[in-house]
């Protein structure tokens, strides 16, 4: 075997040990993801119990608690395995601190249990503490993605993260639902707190089902409820209202619950099959990659394959001339590997660039959209005789109904600015029908299934 084949031997030797690490890191993932699926269960329960003062869900918290505490014990062996020193550690330093961070939460969990089954602490209370250990188990799923030297590997990752990340926002949605429904009333805060977490998740659906594989696309379609769906929608409607609860509201608590927790354990089942589908993925490249070191008469092959390939326009301006294989070599050096490196990398950097640029317009955007309603806003509170939040109430139910952003409605009142003065001749805008508002009305059925995707 010449020098180089042992160097070429080496060097796949070294990328079977890079993906047996991946496949570590990625182990971790499954991991993390039972784990935080049990917490999500485990907040929805507690919210239920505080909401209701003890008085529900108690006995099914503590079924809760019991499953959380198990997946918790498999994450903690899994990465208790991953810090040791005996041999190359399992992944990179950025990691490894956002595990110690994990730890770290992992032994106050006690404490928080402790809290809720006292009731020494409130729903919001509650529901932060378990976001901020849920974030964190998050955060070694994105480090996982950012690291991993795969492009395959790391597309699998990128979409396996949102969909948690999505499904993370929708047990924040079930928490926040089922402490208002329970208490049997949502403030303007809790309101606005659901609206954003709706429409946030969705986002992060999307991406997943744009970076995830065809296989990935259709068990995502198969899973989601239908008839669940339609009955979240209808309690998100009526917890966003601007109508009071009825008393005997507080009874839906249970049942927006049942229903979250169905769609939720549907969107696990479909991060479980994309996990799946990742350990293939790892367990063919490697099993590829040691086929490999066996096939000895195929390194002189490669290396002599390797030979990067020649830019053409250069070789044919050294053409018949003295310098024709000074051509070449320029040629190789522009089409080399370690160019495409630097070339990548300088993509990556302008890509870095444009997130943030595109990030900047995002938050100018906001800010419009804001100075819109806060116009809008005033406009209603001159000239119909209402509070602020009455006007911003009008708003936010006129947006749902038609299934339009507040600063599309928004725009559409100030558009309307001299219908809006008072006349005898002219109606109030309490009485303005919301198709007036609207350039374009929806039917029944398509609005419905707006609402319902949405």
């Amino acid at each position: 075997m010449t020098p180089a084949e042992r160097l070429l031997l080496t060097a796949k030797r070294c990328e079977i040990d890079d993906l047996e690490h991946l496949t570590a890191a990625c182990d971790i993932v499954g991991d993390v993801s039972r784990f935080v699926h049990a917490l999500q269960k485990e907040r929805g329960a507690s919210n239920v119990y505080l909401a209701s003062q003890g008085q529900r869900f108690a006995e099914r918290r503590r079924e809760r608690i019991a499953e959380s505490q198990a997946t918790e014990q498999a994450l903690r062996v899994r990465l208790d395995a991953l810090g040791d020193s005996a041999g190359r550690p399992a992944t990179t330093a950025r990691l490894l601190r956002r595990i110690a961070h994990v730890w770290h939460a992992l032994d106050g969990q006690a404490g928080l249990r402790d809290a809720i089954g006292a009731l020494e602490t409130s729903p919001d209370g509650a529901t932060q503490a378990y976001n901020q250990l849920i974030s964190a188990l998050l955060s070694v799923v994105f480090e996982v993605a950012d690291t991993a030297g795969d492009p395959e590997i790391t597309l699998a990752l990128v979409a396996i993260f949102h969909l948690m990340q999505g499904k993370e926002l929708a047990g924040q949605e079930r928490a926040c639902g089922a402490s208002g429904f329970t208490s049997g009333n949502f403030d303007d805060a809790h309101r606005q707190l659901l609206l954003h977490l709706i429409d946030a998740q969705q986002r992060c659906f999307d991406t997943c089902l744009e970076f995830t594989t065809a296989a990935g696309r259709e068990c995502w379609q198969l899973e989601m409820p239908g008839r669940t769906l339609a009955g979240i929608q209808q309690l998100r409607e009526l917890a966003c209202g601007d109508t009071p609860l009825q008393q005997s509201a507080s009874t839906l608590g249970e049942t927006w619950y049942e229903l979250t927790t169905r769609r939720i354990d549907a969107i696990q089942r479909v991060e479980a099959f994309l996990i799946g589908e990742l350990s293939n993925l790892c367990l063919t490249k490697t099993l590829d990659a040691r086929r490999s070191l066996t096939r000895h008469d195929e390194l002189s092959r490669e290396l002599n394959n390797a030979t990067p390939a020649v830019c053409q326009q250069l070789v044919e301006l050294f053409d018949g001339s003295g310098s024709h294989e000074l051509g070449e070599v320029t040629a190789r050096v522009v089409g080399s590997s370690l160019n495409r490196s630097l070339v990548e990398l300088m993509c990556a950097q302008a890509s870095r660039l444009q997130a943030l640029s595109d990030e900047l317009e995002s938050t100018r955007r906001a800010l419009r959209e804001r100075k819109l309603i806060e116009r809008a806003k005033g406009l209603i509170m001159a000239h119909q005789q209402m509070s602020e939040e009455q006007a911003y109430a009008f708003l936010r139910k006129m947006a749902m109904d038609q299934s339009k952003s507040m600063a599309e409605i928004a725009q559409t009142v100030l558009g309307l600015a001299d219908i809006l003065k008072p006349s005898a001749e002219e109606p109030s805008i309490e009485k303005l029908s919301i198709e007036k508002l609207s350039t374009e009305e929806l039917p029944a059925e398509e609005r419905h299934a707006d609402r319902t995707t949405n």
